[in-house]
């Protein structure tokens, strides 16, 4: 089968691991794969400069921001697939959005009807091609499948979760145009279906983790930074994340000299943070890791994991720490609360996150049985529910209901 993957390949989020995860595993699998993402368009130097010292500037400029953004990006070439890629042209793209240009709904389908996928699968870019496909797929006469990203919260309570709320609503109609949409969990499928996407046309495949490779293991890294217990947080810094709570409960807490929180990963506000809350207060600031083998002897040598998100999906940063052993604090938003029910870890309400995290601290410095326990049920949880050879399996069985839907109908047309 030839799969149409559109997808993202940076900046880097949960969208970019999900398609290289995906497509990766698909190709181990001996699908045929290839690979559409939105790529900036380069500008005609000479249209824009009237001058060859201002173009000489722009070029010097242009070489020093692809540098940064090359080191950036360093961790979507390890291990990313060896298929063939189709660069769609876009005016911008962040980890939230794309914006793409006029041609890029006419690249895509010139380029559709030139390789004749058996399947087109977009992990959806929150783009307004987002809306066009429907009707380039069925222009085309080809299978359509959509991952559906954002995140949410369960009850609408800040700005951040309203409009998440608003994105579904702005997307349901449209989703109910696709063949299949997935979803990591009921909670979001059932907001779907009530937002009037056929239920049929709705499935539940739950992002998945390799627990070969994230597992307990061997770590140095608390001989590293000189701790004996090790939290962690590990995502964007960012408003919807929620991590001043985090900042803010620890440093009350008072944990202690031998005690350190390690924050993994970078965002808008990580340099005001940084200010407030420093190395003073045992909080360890790593900043990104591309590196994904330095992730995971990160996470192998931590205690504690903690995610206190307002809003979420289905956190792959949870599931890796899940896997790798820890025990896991997180809200309840999005699905991350239905990962954790039952005993697999600590949930948590996304309103009043400072003052239980302020409580609970205390409880797992004071009580590391405690996290051996739940990091051995964390671990099972994965191995049940959220193993990515297990989901994949779902997603093929997927493929091919749709492809015999699509068929179907077909021959009742002919």
């Amino acid at each position: 089968m030839h799969v149409a993957w559109l997808g993202k390949k940076s900046p880097f989020c949960g969208n970019v691991t999900y398609s290289r995860e995906i497509t990766n595993a698909l190709l181990d699998r001996g699908y045929k794969v290839s690979f559409f993402h939105f790529q900036p368009e380069v500008p005609d130097i000479d249209s824009i400069f009237p001058t060859f010292r201002a173009a000489q500037v722009w070029a010097q400029n242009r070489s020093l921001s692809r540098n940064r953004s090359q080191q950036a990006l360093a961790h979507t070439q390890n291990n990313w697939p060896d298929c063939p890629e189709v660069s769609l042209p876009c005016l911008y793209k962040s980890t939230i959005y794309t914006i793409p240009t006029l041609k890029a709904s006419k690249v895509l389908t010139d380029s559709l009807r030139k390789l004749k996928p058996d399947l087109v699968h977009a992990s959806l870019t929150l783009s307004p091609l987002d809306f066009l496909l429907p009707e380039i797929c069925d222009e085309l006469n080809l299978p359509l499948v959509a991952t559906f990203h954002p995140a949410f919260e369960r009850k609408p309570r800040t700005l951040t979760s309203s409009t998440q709320q608003l994105t579904y609503q702005l997307y349901a109609p449209f989703l109910a145009n696709y063949d299949r949409t997935i979803v990591f969990s009921q909670i979001q499928r059932d907001l779907l279906v009530r937002l009037g996407v056929p239920a049929a046309k709705v499935a539940v495949i739950p992002n998945g983790v390799d627990p070969l490779k994230y597992s307990p293991g061997a770590s140095n890294f608390k001989q590293e930074i000189g701790a004996e217990r090790v939290f962690i947080y590990q995502g964007r810094i960012a408003l919807e994340k929620n991590v001043e709570a985090l900042l803010k409960a620890w440093k009350e807490a008072d944990m202690g000299a031998n005690c350190q929180l390690v924050i993994v990963g970078n965002g808008p506000l990580a340099a005001s943070l940084m200010q407030s809350y420093s190395r003073e207060y045992g909080i360890n600031w790593l900043g990104f890791i591309a590196d994904e083998n330095r992730r995971i002897e990160i996470l192998r040598g931590s205690d504690v994991f903690i995610l206190p998100s307002l809003v979420e999906g289905l956190s792959l940063s949870l599931l890796e720490a899940m896997g790798c052993g820890l025990a896991c604090l997180a809200t309840d938003a999005g699905a991350d609360g239905e990962v954790l029910e039952g005993g697999a870890g600590i949930v948590l309400k996304t309103q009043g996150v400072r003052a239980q995290l302020r409580t609970l601290l205390p409880v797992f410095r004071e009580q590391p049985e405690l996290s051996i326990i739940l990091g051995k049920k964390a671990r099972q949880r994965v191995l049940e529910r959220y193993t990515l050879s297990h989901n994949v399996t779902k997603l093929e069985e997927l493929y091919k209901e749709v492809l015999q839907e699509h068929s179907l109908r077909a021959t009742k047309l002919a």
